[in-house]
């Protein structure tokens, strides 16, 4: 039997590639140097795709694979896909939900704790010899503070929890009240307004872009810490930039940037933000979980079987 033809559109680590080169035709539109060629000359043949969250799918990828019948995304972020023209046509899509929550809130928690508490300066003042001449400046509680969620799916509940083993007040908004025991707040600017921190945990889609912007940082205020752990596009990155520069809030710690990894420089020079090269999920336990869901969905669909973990 002739296996499917699967298009790759990003890289994955050895322990994946092997694998999907043994069960599929393998066609390497990310290591393509002519891309427009190699879907002239493969698109009609391929029957999936497989991405990532980041990736996605391109509309001139999508266009070009008459035939697509699954794209299996590596990640739990699909707002990389066109996911109204895949129902158009039939298109199942898959992600990888669970197997990184974990991880994730585990990075939001670690995040909070160096910004909050000055910990990479606190190293480098350390192994500069700075500390023989003084003390380290004082810093910011984390225990016992008001931390606000927004967006209480999967990983907002995770890193709730995590927040409540440091004594932490918690509040959340979504899109309507879940069956926890924390406050509902439902307007993002009340929840920064009631917030220390506010960490920025909501999928993102239309709905969600910008959701936090430059009334929800005022309302965070100076004294105000925001961690990011979604996505860039739920942010204004520019509001976020004046915020940080002009002392509108007190820092932030993000994981995600627009353009990225090519992120804007400015970021740089702020004194009160901490950046991270977008790795929530990076660790190997967890990569090797998605590798197998975002795998195992390719696999049921081809053998007709019920997705594991469908979007569409």
């Amino acid at each position: 039997m002739t296996k499917p033809a699967v298009l790759q559109v990003c890289s994955y680590p050895e322990w994946d590639q092997t694998l999907l080169d043994q069960a599929y035709r393998v066609h390497r539109y990310d290591l393509a140097a002519d891309k427009p060629g190699l879907l002239a000359q493969v698109g009609p043949q391929i029957r999936g795709i497989a991405t990532n969250g980041g990736v996605g799918v391109m509309p001139a990828v999508l266009a070009a694979c008459p035939n697509l019948e699954i794209i299996s995304i590596y990640g739990v972020g699909y707002d990389a896909v066109d996911i109204a023209a895949c129902q158009a046509r039939g298109i199942r899509v898959t992600n990888t939900p669970d197997v990184l929550t974990g991880d994730c809130a585990d990075l939001a928690v670690g995040m909070l704790l160096a910004l909050s508490r000055g910990i990479v300066k606190a190293e480098a003042w350390a192994r500069s010899g700075e500390w023989q001449q003084a003390p380290f400046p004082l810093q910011r509680r984390v225990w016992g503070s008001r931390v606000g969620i927004l967006g209480l799916g999967r990983i907002g509940e995770e890193v709730a929890r995590r927040m409540e083993g440091f004594g932490c007040q918690i509040a959340y908004s979504a899109r309507s009240v879940k069956p926890v025991g924390w406050q509902f707040i439902p307007d993002p600017v009340a929840l920064a307004s009631w917030s220390d921190t506010l960490i920025l945990t909501a999928v993102a889609n239309a709905a969600t872009r910008h959701i936090v912007n430059a009334a929800v940082l005022r309302a965070l205020g100076p004294e105000g810490l925001f961690v990011n752990i979604s996505r860039a596009a739920n942010v204004d990155e520019e509001a976020l930039l004046q915020a940080l520069a002009q002392g509108t809030i007190a820092g932030a710690a993000l994981d995600v940037f627009e353009s990225e990894p090519a992120f804007d420089p400015r970021f740089l020079d702020l004194p009160n933000v901490l950046l991270q090269p977008h790795h929530a999920s990076g660790t190997v336990q967890t990569r090797k979980a998605m590798g197998q869901l975002m795998r195992d969905n390719l696999t049921a669909h081809f053998a007709g079987k019920p997705l594991l973990t469908p979007v569409v």
